[in-house]
Parts: structure tokens; C-alpha cells; sequence
């Protein structure tokens, strides 16, 4: 038997990428969603947003920044 909290999507893991100014989100139902910010205060806004609602089940990661050569 399965309960209604089995069946509750929440935050697995979340990439930031401070290049894009992006964060994408991971499910545990797999869902994948991408939050894009504007600016440097809308970026660092949802940054603070998600690292204080993160909960012990999702991991915060930090993608590669890209460099030119």
C-alpha cells in the first residue's frame, strides 16, 4: 500500500550555472525544469531562494563555467 507522500514530487537536485544565469531543476518523478535570470539580483535572489530550501534528499551542484581560449 502506497501513500499520498509516495506519490509527492520534490527537489532531487538543482544545477546552477552562474555563466547562464540559469538553474535547472530535477524531480524525483524526473521532471526537468529551467529557471533563466535576467540579471545579477534576479540570479542571486533564486540562489538564496534555493539553497535555504533545500532539504537533505537534493543536491546543489555548480556546472562547469565555460572558458575561451
Amino acid at each position: 500500500m502506497t501513500s499520498d507522500h509516495d506519490q509527492d514530487e520534490y527537489l532531487t537536485r538543482c544545477i546552477v550555472n552562474t555563466t547562464a544565469r540559469s538553474f535547472t531543476l530535477l524531480s524525483n518523478l524526473g521532471e526537468e525544469r529551467t529557471v533563466h535570470c535576467d540579471n545579477i539580483d534576479e540570479f542571486m535572489n533564486v540562489l538564496s531562494v534555493v539553497r535555504a530550501t533545500l532539504d537533505d534528499r537534493s543536491e546543489l551542484v555548480y556546472a562547469n563555467p565555460l572558458v575561451a581560449n
